[in-house]
């Protein structure tokens, strides 16, 4: 495995792909992708019910891609635990994001001994793709029906062009959350939360290539002093 010392930051990676796509894809379709992550940055200090420091999650229990069952309770029955959101499977910065949290967030957590679990509304036999792609020691599990992001105000729905080009390369929103005709995804975030399901951090990313990075969240855990990309 890498060392976490010697790997790129995030914005590193999403600048490649954004650099990437600048010369590869087409003028119209990169723009409906840029102009929607510009609206959802613009509307984002609008979302007066995010998940902040201080609030207390639903007693939830989602399904994970391996068949378990995972309870937020039982996360963190022993002291604090790592809850992260992203879009779906096939996400190409989700699988940037997730791998680079294997390799730098991953292994300071599991010394300390706080569990990680990854989150997406995409249904498991869609979601199991990404755990297996990248070999990812830590869980991931469905948010079924949306329920947990949309309490923790994390959600957006695709604008009209965005829909429009899902729907001219053959998709539908069942295939990201479960859900028929409705193309609502979380906006990428990690959250800590302590005993009682307290949220200790919130870090919602409205742009979904730019996210929180690893030395962030460590340092909320008091383990790493990281820099200060988002706000708390």
């Amino acid at each position: 495995m890498t060392s976490s010392a010697s790997v790129a930051p995030l914005r590193a990676k999403f600048r490649e792909l954004e650099e990437e796509r600048e010369r590869t894809w087409e003028p119209a379709a990169l723009a409906v992708n840029v102009n929607q992550r510009a609206t959802l940055i613009r509307d984002h200090g609008k979302t007066a019910s995010a998940v902040k420091a201080g609030d207390v999650l639903p007693p939830l229990a989602l399904s994970a891609v391996d068949g378990s069952t995972v309870s937020l309770d039982d996360l963190v029955a022993k002291g604090p635990a790592v809850l992260v959101f992203f879009r779906f499977a096939g996400c190409p910065a989700c699988n940037i994001a997730l791998p680079h949290y294997r390799d730098t967030l991953w292994p300071e957590l599991k010394a300390s001994g706080i569990p990680l679990l990854a989150i997406s509304p995409q249904p498991t036999a869609l979601l199991s793709e990404i755990a297996t792609r990248h070999d990812l020691p830590f869980p991931v599990a469905t948010d079924a029906g949306l329920k947990l992001s949309r309490a923790l105000g994390l959600t957006y729905t695709f604008d009209e062009p965005s829909r429009q080009s899902a729907l001219a390369k053959g998709g539908k929103s069942e295939a990201l959350n479960g859900l028929e005709d409705t193309w609502e995804l979380p906006k990428p975030a990690v959250i800590v939360i302590g005993p009682g399901r307290v949220v200790r951090f919130a870090d919602i990313s409205p742009d979904w290539m730019d996210r929180t990075e690893s030395a962030h969240v460590l340092a909320s855990l008091g383990l790493e002093k990281g820099d200060a990309s988002h706000a708390a």
